[in-house]
């Protein structure tokens, strides 16, 4: 079923569901999402969100409470669905032969090594209560199909519910588990590749093509990402019946990002050009730019089997150890130990703030 595609800018089948005033999302960052960016696309008329990739339930309310204090627009939480595969814990000697590969950048930056933790991330069900009761206007799910109950709980308390789908498969399947909407994630986009049906390496359609085929296959609005940072980019998406766009490195290059300044510095920068595929720095498939540490761990073979003889941990091993070093790395500015994630439209990017953003995307539109 083809969705209605109006030619305004200001009033279509996403906007009335998420209650905007334009048909743009703001992508969620795991790790460097800010209340300040959130707010001002919500306060722009877009739908601001927030990414929850870690949080525990205390935070979670905290970070609600901000955003909320931030701006009266609607916004978006965005939680990571737990795909099975994820390792809860590790023998000793796996976790200390992952902690030696590492062990030249915890150096390199003066910093301990670190303990074997309780967990590596926190509890789903307690992320989900906690999101569910902070009442965003709009919960967004990656990594899978949110559970039948989960939907209804959100429904009943009047939250709008959106899946990501990175193939056809995937959206249909989102669409038959009741959501409401579903973002068609090409394989430009920045940040982990969130495919759930297959690997991820066997799920990498361009968005392009993505979206009119997830167009045709379902009768939910679809939102186009992956590959758009400017009018072209929204206009052809709309083009192909997009009923609205989400956007991440874009806005990741604006000030009121939580991206430090030399990540912004190389979002901005010819260094951007070439981005790359890789599972070293989290375990999981994500596009960056790259930089020394994934070109020197991309060297060791990822786990699979005898963890002892693998140079790169499971997710979400691999996720928290890095991120053991990677802020550091961040606030020293050195951006050859960060992730630097990155979509492969980044070079399009021309301006450094939200509001900016949001009317060159919005050049696009037939009528404004």
């Amino acid at each position: 079923m083809t969705p209605e595609n109006s030619t305004s800018a200001s009033s279509n089948r996403v906007t009335k569901l998420f209650g905007t005033d334009v048909p743009v999302v703001l992508g969620p960052f795991g790790g460097v999402s800010s209340v300040e960016l959130t707010a001002a696309v919500s306060d722009g008329g877009g739908l601001g969100s927030y990414g929850l990739y870690g949080y525990g339930a205390d935070a979670i309310r905290n970070t609600a409470a901000e955003l909320k204090k931030a701006t009266a627009k609607p916004f978006a939480l965005n939680l990571w669905i737990p795909t099975g595969d994820e390792t809860t814990s590790l023998p000793q000697p796996d976790f200390d032969h992952f902690v030696g590969t590492l062990k030249t950048y915890f150096n390199e930056l003066g910093l301990p090594l670190p303990l074997m933790p309780d967990r590596y991330l926190p509890a789903y069900d307690e992320q989900v209560e906690a999101t569910l009761e902070a009442g965003p206007a709009v919960v967004s799910f990656v990594f899978g199909v949110p559970a039948p109950e989960l939907v209804e709980a959100a429904h009943r308390r009047g939250i709008v519910v959106v899946g990501t789908a990175t193939t056809v498969a995937e959206a249909v399947a989102l669409e038959a588990g009741g959501v409401d909407a579903v973002v068609a994630s090409g394989m430009e986009s920045g940040g982990h590749r969130v495919s759930f049906l297959k690997p991820a390496e066997e799920s990498l359609i361009g968005t392009f093509a993505l979206v009119p085929q997830v167009v045709d296959a379902v009768g939910i609005p679809v939102i186009a990402a992956g590959g758009i940072a400017d009018r072209r980019g929204y206009a052809a998406a709309r083009a192909l019946g997009a009923d609205a766009v989400q956007v991440g490195s874009a806005f990741l290059a604006t000030r009121e990002s939580a991206a430090v300044p030399a990540y912004r510095a190389i979002l901005h920068s010819p260094a951007a050009r070439e981005t790359v595929l890789t599972r070293a720095l989290s375990g999981r498939l994500a596009r960056g730019i790259p930089n020394r540490i994934i070109a020197e761990l991309s060297e060791a073979k990822p786990a699979a089997g005898g963890l002892s003889e693998a140079g790169i941990a499971p997710f979400p091993v691999q996720n928290w150890l890095t991120g053991r070093f990677r802020p550091q790395a961040a606030a020293r500015g050195n951006t050859e130990l960060m992730s630097l994630w990155a979509g492969q439209a980044t070079t399009l990017i021309r301006h450094d703030s939200a509001a900016e953003v949001l009317a060159e995307l919005l050049a696009g539109s037939p009528v404004l």
